[in-house]
């Protein structure tokens, strides 16, 4: 098939930070290529792909202090997308929903795949007004919110094989926290529950603008009254394998309905078992007892500290690599893109053999 990947650019592909959308293009769009697929990455030039890159901006825009709007170069990626649309059997977005008007001509070979919250009050008239735009959710609680649309599928994300690697026996003897400093990833709970198991905590989080006034007024006021707590910052890939590695388990407190959870399936990845509240996708992710622990309270996850401390963090890998590899992934999308209505597997044959006219995009 001829796939176009379409993504972000306020990270690069995959990010060289925090990033999770991006990521699992990355993981998702080398995968279709190792399976003998002609991929296509719209991203920004920094990116760092097997597919063929389309680079729509010369670095990820959140890294280039020049760049004060998102919004008009992803508009610029967006007409480069419609011009060169006819060239692709489907048409992959990961960018919510601003391409929505502009692909109503060949929406039948598309899909989007949404990666965010879909609760908030301003998105339901805008997916009232798109109700036949084929959509893919990331887990089944992600949909509740939302009004009838055309949902493609819900396929869960993966992760390479090999981009975490196994840690069988940790080096330290901490819990790890693992994300964004924001109020809804209630890095609060973390401190309370290290502090309240008598564990070191490891926070390695990234800060956005929006969430500074919280990180300056609640959180690092905690930080440095409970000498436990050691705040990293932002972490890179290569030191998130050591730092997820390491840990005894993740606290995955959250207070929101998460649409996924990437880093929960990283650290089961590593080996190391996940302490999550009972919010959004966790119930979906998390299979308690074998890669983790689902709490409904602070006191309830410390009083299972003891017991994630124990699991046994073979199964952990192995629940990882039975349901969130990139080979799964990959082949769920496909079966996806087999099934969009726009997609003939005779005409793309007959394209394929005799080179017959470009308004056949199809896949073969």
């Amino acid at each position: 098939m001829k796939i176009a990947q379409i993504a972000p650019l306020a990270e690069s592909v995959p990010p060289k930070l925090y990033g999770g959308t991006e990521r699992i293009v990355s993981y998702l769009s080398d995968e279709l290529v190792r399976q003998g697929h002609d991929v296509t990455l719209f991203a920004s030039g920094d990116s760092v792909t097997d597919a063929r890159l389309v680079p729509c901006s010369d670095v990820a825009l959140r890294l280039n202090p020049a760049v004060k709007d998102h919004l008009p170069h992803q508009m610029v990626m967006l007409e480069e997308v419609r011009r060169r649309a006819h060239e692709f059997d489907v048409l992959h977005f990961h960018i919510d929903l601003l391409h929505f008007p502009l692909i109503r001509e060949f929406a039948d070979r598309t899909v989007t795949t949404l990666h965010g919250r879909l609760d908030l009050p301003d998105l339901k008239p805008f997916y009232e007004a798109f109700p036949d735009i084929p959509l893919v959710s990331i887990s089944n609680d992600q949909r509740r919110p939302m009004p009838p649309v055309n949902w493609a599928g819900t396929v869960y994300h993966g992760l390479a094989a090999d981009g975490l690697p196994f840690t069988r026996q940790p080096k330290g003897n901490y819990l790890a926290f693992l994300g964004r400093i924001s109020p809804e990833k209630r890095p609060d709970r973390a401190i309370q529950i290290a502090a309240n198991a008598g564990m070191p905590l490891k926070m390695a989080a990234k800060i956005d603008n929006a969430d500074k006034v919280y990180w300056q007024t609640v959180i690092e006021p905690m930080v440095k009254s409970h000498p436990n707590v050691q705040f990293i910052g932002e972490i890179n890939e290569y030191q998130k394998a050591e730092f997820l590695g390491n840990a005894g388990a993740l606290l995955f407190p959250i207070d929101w309905p998460e649409p996924f959870g990437l880093v929960m399936i990283e650290a089961m990845a590593c080996g190391t078992p996940v302490i999550a509240f009972n919010c959004g996708s966790v119930s979906e992710v998390v299979d308690s007892g074998l890669s983790g622990i689902i709490v409904d309270s602070v006191t309830e996850a410390v009083e299972n500290v003891e017991w994630a401390l124990r699991m046994d963090r073979h199964k952990v890998r192995e629940t990882f690599e039975k349901r969130f590899s990139a080979k799964r992934m990959a082949r769920d999308y496909l079966d996806i893109y087999q099934s969009l209505p726009g997609v003939r597997i005779d005409a793309a044959l007959m394209r394929r053999s005799y080179g017959v006219a470009p308004d056949l995009q199809v896949v073969a």
